[in-house]
């Protein structure tokens, strides 16, 4: 599954072709079954990768409007010790931050090691949604992928794993969540009319977002495309990313202190 959510570096993303509704092969019932085992694993890849304090993992979330981000975030984090994770919104920038590089305000809420650090939308606002919102020049917009490419490649000079994921979710089911939304009280805080201009450039907006994956797809950051209009194959695919992350990463336990095996209490 990982392979076929893959963006290779050089080739397109092609979003418009990739199935929102994908399941793998898999059932709701093995699925959800497989999350529960990744959970796990990824409670206790975390742990050690608090203990070891020495690199970390970054998770950047896109995805347009009621694609699902904070669903996500709820059902892979929900056994991470809070300690060693951390969960940044990205909203429209302040003053100050507008007073400094695009990536100043990035830079400031990147994980510290021993620590899991969760984008809840990233600096590919600055690319993507600047651009459909004609909030920069093109001039200034269309150099930013190289900046971005440059940061990332730094990031992990530094020991900074970063899992990029793209949550792909349908015109149609991105319209359905909108009304469950506005018909839910709970969930009606959400909505904003201005999510029916993202709505209405739905297609627009895919195709910006195809040209800053495939610009910013690299060996060292690469993107992943996971099909979100099924809640369950989209916790699972992003669960099954991470924990693959870590795995690679392999942190370990420090030595405990000579002896302490034999101390009796």
């Amino acid at each position: 599954m990982i392979d076929e959510l893959r963006v290779e570096p050089g080739r397109p993303a092609a979003l418009a072709t990739r199935d929102p509704r994908a399941t793998f092969g898999l059932d709701k019932a093995a699925g959800k079954a497989k999350l529960r085992e990744l959970v796990e694993r990824l409670a206790m890849l975390q742990q050690r990768l608090y203990a070891e304090n020495e690199r970390s993992l970054l998770l950047v979330l896109q995805g347009l409007d009621a694609s699902g981000k904070d669903g996500v975030i709820r059902k892979v984090f929900t056994g991470v010790n809070p300690q060693g994770c951390r969960v940044v919104s990205f909203k429209a920038p302040t003053s100050t931050e507008l007073a400094h590089d695009f990536l100043w305000r990035i830079h400031a809420a990147l994980p510290e090691r021993g620590q899991i650090g969760i984008f809840n939308r990233s600096h590919y606002e600055d690319i993507v949604t600047v651009r459909m919102r004609g909030l920069a020049p093109e001039k200034v917009w269309k150099r930013r992928p190289r900046d971005v490419n440059e940061f990332e490649r730094m990031l992990t000079d530094e020991g900074t794993t970063i899992v990029k994921v793209f949550l792909n979710v349908s015109k149609e089911e991105q319209a359905q969540r909108f009304r469950e939304r506005i018909a839910d009280p709970e969930k009606r805080w959400k909505f904003r009319k201005a999510d029916l201009e993202t709505h209405e450039g739905f297609d627009e907006y895919l195709s910006a977002y195809d040209e800053a994956i495939e610009a910013t797809s690299t060996s060292w950051a690469p993107w992943h495309v996971v099909p979100s209009d099924r809640n369950w194959i989209k916790s699972l695919a992003v669960a099954a990313l991470v924990v693959d992350a870590l795995e690679r990463m392999d942190p370990k336990l420090p030595e405990p202190e000579p002896g302490i095996e034999h101390l009796e209490i």
